[in-house]
C-alpha cells in the first residue's frame, strides 16, 4: 500500500515545526482556538462536556499530532469527551430537507451548552460536525448504559485491582475499559488503509473495529466513500452500529468474545433507532455481507415467522463467524434484541451482565464453554428455554409487526 506521506517524512515535518515562525506553527487548521463554537476556551469546553480538542494518545501514538503527521492530507478535528476520543476529518455538509428536523433537534440540544450554535444553520462546518458527532457518541454510550442497566459509578477507577470481594465490572471507568473508546472518521478509503496499516498492520478497505490491548481501548475507523456514508444520517447510523458492538464488547471489559447474534442484533437495533433509511451489515474479513436496501424490516420478520422458516435461537447460537449471517439471520437478530429490550429490559440487562462477567477459580475472565453458559443464563435471567423464547418472540412479532 502506498502511503500518501511516509512516516519518515511525517516525522521530519514535525521536527521542522519549531523552525517556523510562531504565528505559522500556532495556526494549524485543527488548532483548538480556531473552533468557532468553543474557541478552545477551557470554561466553554467544560460546560459542553469537552475534555480537549486534541493532544491525547490515539491509536499507537502518544499524541494526536503524530496521527496528523501520518495522515498529512487530512484535516482532522480532534475532540475528547468523557468516554470518547474522536478524530473527525470530513468537510462541511449542507443540511438536506429530509434531515432538517433531526439535525435541528440535535443542534438545539447542542445550543444548550454552546450558545452560539444556530439550530437553523444550513451548512455544518467541520468543527460543528465534530461537536455534533461528539454529542452523538455520548448519546449512544448513554443508550447502551441504559440497556445494560448501569451507570458510571458502577465501574472501577483507573489502576483498580480486582480482589474478588465485589462483583466484577471490568478494569476501568469506561463501561469496564480503562481507555476511552476511539473513533476516527476519514474522508477516503485510501486514508483508512493508510492509517490502519501504519498503526496496526491491517490491510482492509472497510470500516474496522479494533482492540488496542496496550491502551486498553476499542476503536472504530470509518471512511465516508462507502455507499450511504456521505449522508449525515447514514454516517450517524453506521457509527451507532459499530459503537454498539464496541460498547457491548467493552462492557465489563473485552476479555473474550460473546455470541454473534447478540452483538449484531444490538448493533442493528441502535442503528435503526437512529434511522431506518440506512443499514449496516457485518461480514467476515474479505467477505461480502448479505444486505438489503429495505427500510421496513418488520414485514420481513413477520413473513419469516409466518412461513415457519425463521431462524431459531439454537441456530443463531451455532454461528461461529460473521460470514454465517444470512439476511434472514440479520432480520432475526435485530428483532430478537428489540423484543428483549422492549419487553424484558431488566432481565435482558442481567443476561448481558452475566455473559460479560464470567471468571474462573483464579478470578480471571473466562469465556470458555460459551454455548452451555449462554443456555443456562437464558434460563436463569430470561426464565426461558430456547424453545420457549422462539415461541414467545414469534407471538410478539405477529402481534406487533404489520404485514406492510
Amino acid at each position: 500500500m502506498n502511503l500518501l506521506r511516509t512516516l519518515v517524512a511525517a516525522t521530519l515535518a514535525l521536527l521542522a515545526l519549531p523552525l517556523l515562525a510562531p504565528e505559522a506553527s500556532a495556526q494549524r487548521k485543527n488548532d483548538p482556538t480556531l473552533c468557532p463554537w468553543c474557541k478552545g476556551e477551557p470554561e466553554t469546553m467544560k460546560k459542553a462536556g469537552i475534555v480537549s480538542h486534541g493532544g491525547f494518545a490515539f491509536g499507537k501514538e502518544e499524541k494526536t499530532l503524530k496521527v496528523d503527521a501520518v495522515l498529512g492530507t487530512c484535516d482532522i478535528k480532534w475532540i475528547e469527551t468523557k468516554h470518547f476520543e474522536i478524530g473527525f476529518a470530513i468537510g462541511p455538509q449542507k443540511v438536506k430537507q429530509e434531515e432538517k428536523e433531526k439535525i435541528r433537534g440535535e443542534l438545539t440540544k447542542l445550543q444548550a451548552v454552546l450558545p452560539s450554535v444556530d439550530p437553523k444553520i444550513k451548512i455544518l462546518d467541520p468543527w460543528l460536525r465534530a461537536h455534533l458527532f461528539a454529542q452523538r457518541c455520548e448519546e449512544i454510550y448513554a443508550r447502551l448504559s441504559e440497556i445494560f442497566g448501569v451507570k458510571d459509578a458502577d465501574f472501577p477507577q483507573p489502576n483498580y485491582v480486582f480482589d474478588g470481594t465485589t462483583p466484577y465490572m471490568g478494569t476501568g471507568p469506561h463501561l469496564g475499559q480503562s481507555g476511552k473508546y476511539e473513533v476516527l472518521i476519514l474522508p477516503a478509503e485510501a486514508n483508512l488503509q493508510q492509517y490502519l496499516q501504519n498503526q496496526f498492520g491491517l490491510l482492509t478497505k472497510r470500516t474496522q473495529r479494533w482492540s488496542n490491548h496496550v491502551a486498553d481501548t476499542l476503536s472504530v475507523t470509518i471512511h465516508c466513500t462507502d455507499e450511504g456514508l456521505r449522508e449525515d444520517e447514514g454516517l450517524h447510523g453506521h457509527l451507532g452500529f459499530n459503537l454498539a458492538i464496541n460498547l457491548f464488547d467493552g462492557f465489563k471489559h473485552y476479555s473474550y468474545d460473546t455470541p454473534i447474534w447478540i452483538r449484531e442484533g444490538l448493533a442493528h437495533m441502535v442503528e435503526r433507532e437512529i434511522g431506518p433509511r440506512f443499514n449496516s451489515f457485518d461480514s467476515a474479513e474479505g467477505g461480502i455481507a448479505q444486505m438489503t436496501r429495505k427500510q421496513k424490516w418488520e414485514p420481513e420478520v413477520r413473513k419469516l415467522v409466518g412461513s415457519g422458516k425463521v431462524p431459531r435461537m439454537a441456530e443463531l447460537m451455532s454461528m461461529k463467524e460473521f460470514s454465517d449471517l444470512t439476511l434472514d439471520r440479520h432480520f432475526a437478530t435485530w428483532s430478537m434484541v428489540e423484543y428483549l429490550v422492549k419487553q424484558k429490559p431488566a432481565e435482558f440487562a442481567k443476561f448481558c451482565g452475566g455473559l460479560k462477567a464470567r471468571l474462573n477459580d483464579q478470578n480471571i475472565p473466562d469465556g470458555s464453554n460459551m454455548p452451555e453458559v449462554h443456555r443456562e443464563l437464558f434460563k436463569t435471567h430470561l426464565g426461558m428455554t430456547y424453545a420457549d423464547f422462539d415461541r414467545v418472540w414469534a407471538e410478539w412479532v405477529l402481534a406487533t409487526y404489520g404485514a406492510q
